[in-house]
């Protein structure tokens, strides 16, 4: 019997977005079915260009020597393996609308939802996580 993962990001730093996509290609890769519900800053991860060019936070630089040391994949490559394990992703409906983007400022296979979608989603899980 497979589990349920709800994940919540709300945050769009690097960082952040290691935790919700490694979490999210762990747990999918372990036939759990998994949503992340983005908004806020949260919406980053998702975005076209943002999440593509995530800066390490000042003072952290080293950590980038780290992650091609341990052949640790890019937040694009770990975006793409979670939409190919099946990851559920929802962009925030009322967070765009307040920052005026539209669907084609993300990537390619998201859903666009509200909190009420995301809840139908979350009621059931097994596991929830917010970043």
């Amino acid at each position: 019997m497979s589990k349920r993962v709800a994940i919540i990001a709300s945050n769009g730093e690097i960082f952040d977005a290691y935790k919700v996509f490694n979490i999210a290609v762990a747990a999918a890769s372990s036939d759990s079915e998994v949503g992340i519900f983005f908004t806020f800053e949260g919406l980053n991860l998702i975005h076209k260009e943002a999440h593509a060019n995530l800066p390490l936070p000042a003072g952290k630089e080293h950590y980038a020597e780290g992650f091609k040391a341990a052949n640790v994949p890019s937040i694009p490559q770990l975006v793409e393996m979670a939409q190919e394990l099946g990851v559920k992703i929802i962009a925030c409906q009322m967070t765009m609308d307040v920052m005026s983007l539209e669907k084609e400022d993300f990537i390619e296979g998201i859903d666009v939802g509200g909190a009420a979608s995301f809840l139908e989603f979350a009621y059931d899980a097994d596991i929830t996580l917010t970043f």
